[in-house]
């Protein structure tokens, strides 16, 4: 154990390096909500930043009275604006925020925010009972994020709820149950085959539940016309797959993370498509990705014409802390920088640091959204990489 003078010193000096540029976005109590959960961040063209959560009136339950709520930074976020609500459904459940910014649709030569969410009708212990539907919806911004199309729904396209027919064989494939996007920023395809293709990770369970969280699966959806119709990727097969995310790491090839709800494997999920997502190569727990199950987040951008890839989570077998960035040069296969972006005081008890979202805000700094402080707050914090 270290105990000198120096290394204590160390680790203080390493603490307040991590905090000191935090910014609170979003805290429990605040502009009518007893909660704040689930963030999402991404940057739109004209380079300002929208960070989105889940606004929970009542408490911090994942059902009940829940708005998706966002705020806009201008200046890379050090400063944000006021609270604004992008989906209200009264008294039921809007949440699971995925957005993403067509770039490429010369429809919108200044791009174009797609908004995902999903609405619910009763509790996911219910659902996933067959007691109750989750759907799938979108909504579109032309204007940076101050205005919001009307509602689309795209549940029958993206989703597999089971139909009620007489005398017809169980189909696994046609009960899917629980439904969620990712949660955090979905991607575009900015290269190669699948160049403009707007892709969404997400999650459901399929058939009655099982021990464990065994009948969660990872999925996606996709589209390939600019959000006029929408596909199902291939379901990928590891039992227990839940929250996810994925990003683009060559022209045509896709990282997917996903969280691994069993927890009989403390270790991230991952997947490798090389045809844009739509079919999995390989499936595998990342040994070098501790979780402690848990939702983590993903991330590339291009430096030349290499992708790099970036990956944060609780990087902790037990506890939901000890927030991690890594930064890897060859597709994940290792990591070349890890960083702790939030680790709890000693003797901490709660979850210190939970989920997470992430978006490139300069040369050699990425802008990490996460969850802190016991689900208190939702805080803003740039690191820079080397």
């Amino acid at each position: 154990m270290k105990n000198s003078i120096s290394a204590l010193l160390g680790l203080t000096l390493l603490a307040t390096s991590l905090t000191a540029q935090e910014t609170i976005v979003f805290k429990s109590g605040d502009d009518g909500y007893a909660s704040y959960r689930i963030p999402a961040i991404v940057k739109n063209k004209q380079g300002e930043l929208l960070a989105f959560s889940e606004g929970r009136v009542d408490h911090s339950g994942d059902y009940g009275n829940v708005d998706i709520v966002y705020k806009i930074s201008a200046d890379n976020g050090k400063t944000w604006g006021k609270l604004q609500v992008a989906a209200d459904y009264d008294k039921l459940q809007a949440g699971n925020a995925a957005p993403v910014v067509d770039l490429l649709d010369p429809q919108y030569p200044q791009g174009r925010i797609f908004l995902f969410y999903n609405t619910g009708n009763n509790h996911e212990g219910e659902v996933r009972k067959g007691n109750g539907l989750r759907e799938l919806w979108y909504i579109t911004s032309t204007d940076g994020g101050r205005t919001w199309s009307e509602a689309v729904n795209i549940t029958t396209q993206a989703h597999r709820p089971k139909q009620p027919q007489i005398n017809v064989e169980y189909n696994f494939e046609q009960d899917w149950r629980a439904y969620a996007n990712t949660p955090g920023h979905g991607l575009q395809f900015d290269s190669g085959t699948y160049k403009g293709r707007l892709y969404i990770p997400a999650n459901h369970s399929a058939g009655v539940p099982k021990s464990a969280g065994r009948d969660y699966y990872a999925h996606a959806y996709y589209s390939d016309d600019h959000g006029k119709s929408f596909k199902l990727a291939e379901t990928i097969t590891f039992e227990g797959g839940n929250e996810t995310m994925a990003a683009q790491i060559s022209k045509d090839g896709l990282y997917m993370n996903t969280r691994n709800q069993q927890g009989n494997v403390r270790n991230r999920i991952v997947s490798y498509s090389s045809d844009g997502g739509v079919t999995w190569d390989t499936t595998f727990y990342d040994k070098n990705l501790p979780d402690p199950v848990n939702q983590g987040s993903t991330l590339s951008w291009k430096e030349g014409n290499k992708y790099i890839l970036a990956v944060c989570n609780a990087a902790d077998q037990q506890d939901r802390n000890n927030l991690t960035l890594r930064v890897s040069k060859n597709q994940g296969k290792d990591w070349y920088f890890n960083k702790i972006v939030a680790k709890a005081p000693e003797g901490y008890k709660g979850s210190f640091s939970a989920y997470s979202d992430m978006v490139k805000i300069g040369k050699k700094k990425i802008g990490v959204l996460y969850e802190k402080d016991d689900y208190k707050e939702i805080v803003f914090v740039p690191v820079a990489y080397k």
